[in-house]
């Protein structure tokens, strides 16, 4: 494939939220749970931010990165688990608050934490063919998780943009390759405010067996091996399972570093394989290989392999790194957090 990424642009809310405070107020053993879970704190939403606005300041920023002109842009799909509207998309929102044409084509994305990376796959077609000369891929969330349930510790909020096209290309996107099967692992039926989940079922079969067989795969389709890519980023719903996943397909805990980012973060859903891989942009050199494997529950998971251009060294400081977004927290406890969160009805 002719086609890459041009740009990209993350965004985090300051507000964050520590294991030990959630597990104050349910009783439980912090200690154990965050080094169960490999995941520390969270980022919580302002009052005001929700998946839109969280997906306007990650485009902008990948806008700005490269110094997009955004008229360019004719096509945007945004990824979500949390789109405000169940009726009036997410990506016209975003169009007009970045300063796209409208001769674009725009629709929202939904496959649990793989919306995004199928945002991406649908621009890289698109601009592949001809049909555009840019497109814009979104991952964005404010992640949902019920009083008391063990969501609730990880659930958090963060969106990821990728501007997709042919020329100025940071990064190439070598190939793609996408797993699929029917496997129930985590839904929300309409009408309900949280997710339910199969417990231990979301790790085995559907998380590792999705994500071994995406990556194994395109790496058998392309000739590569592990010890090719300089680096790896997995789907992080935790520490523990992108750690366990990367040691099964090989890959050393150096490689996954860079964009293991969950640990400060959270899971982000939609934005949190795309986030792994913007904190490894944000520090990759020229000719680097990158591997990314997302997951998305129900269940599927979207792999690629992507070489690093020399032009990342020209963009790389345009925008925000997400370790700059991570800096300087603002901390809150359980009862400001349940405030943000609307878990508090009146």
């Amino acid at each position: 494939m002719n086609v890459g990424i041009v740009s990209y642009g993350a965004y985090i809310p300051r507000f964050r939220i520590k294991i030990e405070e959630i597990s104050k107020v349910w009783g439980d053993n912090a200690n154990s749970i965050a080094e169960g879970l490999m995941v520390f704190e969270k980022s919580v939403p302002d009052i005001d931010e929700d998946a839109i606005t969280i997906a306007v300041e990650a485009a902008r920023h990948a806008i700005n990165r490269a110094d997009v002109d955004p008229e360019r842009i004719e096509a945007i799909f945004t990824g979500s688990e949390s789109h405000p509207y169940a009726v009036k998309p997410t990506s016209t929102v975003v169009a007009e608050a970045v300063g796209a044409t409208p001769n674009l084509t725009a629709a929202d994305f939904q496959f649990a934490c793989k919306a995004g990376t199928a945002a991406v796959q649908a621009c890289i077609g698109m601009a592949d063919s001809g049909m555009i000369d840019l497109g814009l891929a979104i991952g964005s969330d404010v992640s949902q998780g019920a009083p008391g349930d063990a969501l609730e510790y990880t659930a958090a909020a963060g969106g990821v943009a990728y501007i997709i096209g042919k020329d100025k290309l940071i990064a190439r996107i070598e190939s793609t390759y996408s797993y699929t099967t029917d496997t129930p692992d985590f839904w929300r039926r309409e009408g309900m405010p949280y997710p339910e989940h199969g417990g231990r079922f979301t790790g085995e079969p559907a998380y590792f067996k999705h994500v071994t067989s995406a990556a194994s795969t395109l790496m058998k389709k392309m000739g590569t091996k592990p010890s090719d890519y300089n680096y790896a980023i997995f789907h992080q719903p935790n520490g523990k399972f992108p750690t366990r996943v990367a040691k099964i397909l090989g890959f050393s805990s150096e490689q996954i570093k860079p964009g293991l980012v969950v640990p400060r973060l959270g899971n982000t859903y939609s934005g949190s394989c795309m986030m792994g891989l913007a904190a490894t942009l944000d520090i990759a050199k020229p000719g680097d290989r990158i591997l990314m494997t997302a997951f998305g529950s129900g269940a599927g998971s979207d792999a690629f392999s992507i070489s690093v251009t020399d032009r990342i060294e020209e963009i790389r400081n345009g925008a925000p790194s997400v370790e700059q977004l991570l800096a300087n927290p603002i901390y809150i406890d359980y009862a400001k957090y349940a405030k943000h969160k609307g878990k508090i009805k009146l």
